[in-house]
């Protein structure tokens, strides 16, 4: 089972990957799932922290929840995945592992040369460093000087460092922004923004001589 950061830091990057050039029914995004990347080897699979699609059906074949990612069954690869550093799985995530004979290849290997991922990110919780690598066509570079805020134009969303409270504990996240740099908000957030929407709109009322029971 992962442990606390792992579970809240995915929870957040999914409640807030919401691509606006894409309806909602047409994109995916998915948590700790079996990826599988090779119909050759149809058994072998890598299971991301976090991963997200854009330009495909929300439910497997229209109409079910999916219980894996089949990469040759489906009509596009992830866009972005990440890895969420730990000290046991850092190096094969940071791809500083070499594959063993007669085993699957590493993380590093499916993601940047079987499957051509686009875009791969790695998060630490000890660091708080947010480390992007981008596939050139041949190989992972890893962008540079992106200042803790990273734009997927495919996606119209960026990935970035945000300080803040989620599920009540303070710290460094890494959560999805939009074009005009705002936050995407969580469940949780909108459902207050809401609530403080209605007691606004009922303060003016009330100022006007109005009770807004009544309305």
């Amino acid at each position: 089972m992962p442990d606390e950061f792992h579970a809240h830091q995915a929870a957040l990057l999914d409640e807030t990957f919401r691509p606006p050039v894409y309806w909602p029914d047409h994109y995916y995004s998915a948590i700790d799932m079996n990826l599988y990347y090779d119909a050759r080897q149809p058994y072998w699979y890598k299971r991301p922290d976090w991963f997200g699609v854009i330009g495909v059906p929300r439910f497997y074949e229209q109409r079910d929840m999916r219980l894996s990612y089949v990469a040759w069954q489906e009509q596009a690869v992830p866009l972005i995945v990440m890895e969420l550093l730990s000290p046991g799985t850092e190096k094969e995530d940071l791809g500083q592992t070499l594959r063993v004979a007669n085993e699957p290849p590493v993380k590093w290997d499916v993601y940047e040369r079987i499957l051509r991922i686009p875009y791969y990110a790695v998060f630490s919780y000890a660091s708080t460093e947010l480390r992007i690598f981008r596939h050139t066509g041949q190989r992972f570079t890893e962008v540079a000087n992106h200042g803790g805020r990273f734009w997927l134009p495919e996606a119209a969303l960026g990935l970035g460092l945000w300080q803040g409270r989620y599920h009540g504990i303070e710290h460094l996240w890494a959560r999805w922004y939009d074009a005009q740099g705002n936050w995407i908000l969580t469940g949780d957030e909108r459902a207050e923004q809401q609530q403080q929407r209605a007691e606004r709109l009922a303060e003016m009322l009330r100022q006007l001589g109005h009770d807004p029971d009544q309305l």
